[in-house]
């Protein structure tokens, strides 16, 4: 488990900002619709939103510490 959020963390880290950006965005309308199509009918593993909702977490710092 340590070894996969290492490279996510890695992959991150080797982003430049404008990808950063586009990930984000990219993200936040998964996560919409994600959301949107669990209210209407569950999903089959409710867990993914709160690692879509991480994903968001880990590029909106990664983006905060590439700005400085």
């Amino acid at each position: 488990m340590a070894n996969s959020n290492k490279n996510k963390g890695e992959q991150i880290s080797s982003l430049s900002v404008e990808q950063l950006k586009d990930q984000i965005n990219e993200q936040s309308e998964n996560l919409k619709r994600m959301k949107f199509s669990h209210s209407i009918n569950p999903i089959e593993n409710p867990m993914t939103i709160r690692s879509v909702r991480r994903q968001i977490a880990r590029l909106k710092t990664e983006l905060t510490q590439k700005s400085k």
